[in-house]
Formats: C-alpha cells, sequence, structure tokens
C-alpha cells in the first residue's frame, strides 16, 4: 500500500461519526475501543466479557469493532478511531512504513491455521507449479507475506504470479467459482476454503517461514495511557492461557461472536497458538526480515526499522 493510499483512506475515515480529533487517546479514557477479526483472543476475550469486566471497577467501557482483515484496522487505529488490536504481520510494516501512528504492543507465535489454498482437482501440485498463476490475497495482510515466503522456497519472482488483491469475503467466492488459481489465507477462512470450497491445501505457512501475529496499539494512546495498556496485555495474555487449556468452549465462543458454523471455528480453534507475549528479539528479527522483503519488492515506500515501533512496559 502506498503512503498516499494509507494517508487517503486513513482521511476519509476521520470524517466518519466517531472518528478522527474527537476519538484521540485521552490520560484517562472512558472507553477502550478494540478491533477485531473473526479469529483469535480478542473474539473470545469479547464472547466471555473479560476486559469489560476487569475495567468495570475503573468506569471504563470497552467498545468492539469488527474488520475483515488487518489494514482497514490500522488506517483506523492511525486516526485513533481505534486503541488495540490484533493483525498479522504484514499490515502493521505498510502501516509504519506510511508513518501510521501505532506501536507493536505484543505478539503471538502463528504455528498452524494459514496458507495456500487450490482447488482439489487443481494442477498445481508443487509450489512452482504456481509460476504464471493468479494467486487471490489481501494486500498488506499476513496471507501477503505468506505469498512472499512461497515465491522465495519455490524459487520463484513476485514478476512469476498474477497477484489478485481481493478481501477474504471476496477472494472466497472468488476462488469457489474458480477466477483464481489458488488463494493465500488464514483461519477461519482458510477452514472455510477446506470445508465448503474444495480446497486442497498446497502448502502451510509454517512449512516455508516463520511468521507472527501482533496485539497492535494506537501510539498516543500507548504514550498517555501507559498502565492502562499494560492492564489490557494483560487480559489478552490471561485470556489466551485460558484459551490453550479450553479449545471446545474456544470454539463455541469463535462460533457465537461470528456467526461462522462450529465445525470450521472448531479446526481453527483445535489447530490455534494461543500464547501471547511481549515483543522479544527473535520476534523483531522475523518481522524485520519480513519488511525488508517488502522494500526490495518495492511493495512499500521506503526502508524501516521495525524496533523503532515496539512499546515495552519499561516506558511506562
Amino acid at each position: 500500500m502506498k503512503r498516499r493510499d494509507f494517508l487517503t483512506l486513513s482521511a476519509g475515515l476521520a470524517l466518519l461519526p466517531g472518528f478522527g480529533a474527537s476519538a484521540s487517546a485521552d490520560a484517562s479514557p472512558t472507553e477502550i475501543r478494540i478491533g477485531y477479526q473473526k479469529n483469535g483472543v480478542l473474539v473470545i476475550a469479547r464472547q466471555r466479557r473479560a476486559l469489560e469486566e476487569h475495567f468495570a471497577p475503573q468506569k471504563i467501557g470497552v467498545k468492539w469493532v469488527e474488520f475483515s482483515s488487518g489494514p482497514p484496522m490500522l488506517e483506523a487505529m492511525n486516526v485513533g478511531s481505534i486503541h488495540y488490536g490484533a493483525v498479522g504481520d504484514s499490515p502493521p510494516i505498510f502501516a509504519q512504513a506510511a508513518g501510521a501512528a501505532i506501536v507493536y504492543a505484543a505478539g503471538q507465535p502463528i504455528t498452524n491455521g494459514q496458507g495456500i489454498l487450490v482447488p482439489q482437482d487443481s494442477p498445481i501440485r508443487t509450489l512452482a507449479d504456481l509460476k504464471g498463476k493468479r494467486i487471490g490475497f489481501t494486500k498488506g495482510s499476513s496471507a501477503h507475506n505468506v505469498v512472499l515466503l512461497v515465491l522465495a522456497k519455490a524459487g520463484l519472482s513476485y514478476a512469476d504470479i498474477t497477484p489478485v488483491y481481493l478481501t477474504p469475503p471476496d477472494a472466497g467466492p472468488a476462488f469457489a467459482q474458480g477466477s483464481i488459481d489458488a488463494w493465500s489465507i488464514w483461519d477461519p477462512y482458510f477452514a472455510i476454503g477446506e470445508l465448503k470450497q474444495n480446497g486442497r491445501v498446497l502448502v502451510n505457512a509454517s512449512e516455508v517461514g516463520r511468521t507472527n501475529s501482533f496485539y497492535i496499539a494506537n501510539r498516543d494512546f500507548a504514550q498517555r495511557n501507559k498502565q492502562i495498556l499494560k492492564q489490557v496485555i494483560d487480559v489478552t495474555s490471561a485470556t489466551a492461557q485460558w484459551a490453550e487449556q479450553h479449545r471446545g468452549d474456544v470454539a463455541q465462543s469463535l462460533s457465537a461472536v461470528t456467526g461462522i458454523p462450529l465445525d470450521i471455528q472448531t479446526i481453527a480453534a483445535d489447530r490455534s497458538s494461543f500464547a501471547v507475549g511481549l515483543i522479544t528479539d527473535d520476534i523483531i528479527a522475523t518481522q524485520q526480515g519480513v519488511a525488508d522483503r517488502f522494500h526490495q519488492l518495492g511493495l512499500i515506500p521506503r526502508p524501516i526499522v521495525v524496533r523503532d515501533a515496539v512499546w515495552t512496559p519499561t516506558q511506562a
């Protein structure tokens, strides 16, 4: 995503009710606004009302806003309408390259639940077979990074494929109808593609590289509400620990919040890793590699230093 595109979208969000200057972070917030997608720990926290119960004694409310993918969530976070949210590895890189007001607050290794699907009867059997094919994915998402990892593993370049930039809700039908040859995606859409859209797993992301997801905060919110952000991360981590031991309940929660069938969310929950922790040097190094790949391909306008955007409790 180009800087001007990101900032144009952010400016548009700022004109919407509840967005922009009136939604800026406050030293004594009365509401924390959380961005979430159709998967992960924050969905579970929402269903269990973990944050609501934690902050009720402090008279701080919690508002939940759903997004289809990470890039639009970080556009909203840049203008201060979202304070905290979970995304894959690529959206914060595009956001940081565009000068967005975001910081990395916590990290979560991804061990399963994302990869590339092809139709069951597709002639694509190896990674090298992707040459010349149309691959659908959300631009600037973790699925974008998976494509780059797969191409590197296969000895292919970005010019060897035709990228088709689609959001998950649009990519699913395109995949089912044969408009794209392959689909790079994450759970629960990954599981939907397998079970409901005749998909076959060509490769799991874990087979081609290390990936992480992140909990991102608005930079101003993080600076002005350091103790509050610490508490949000602590509740997120505690919810993740609960989820590791209650996967059946997790599937029920995910299904109830997202409306995605229980059999799909059961697959997603069973193969997920929920552990949430601080951003380690190892995670930073992995994320820097992602940023460098995007810059080398000209997909972000300038090189970035991931560590510059990492928030730590010692800053509080």
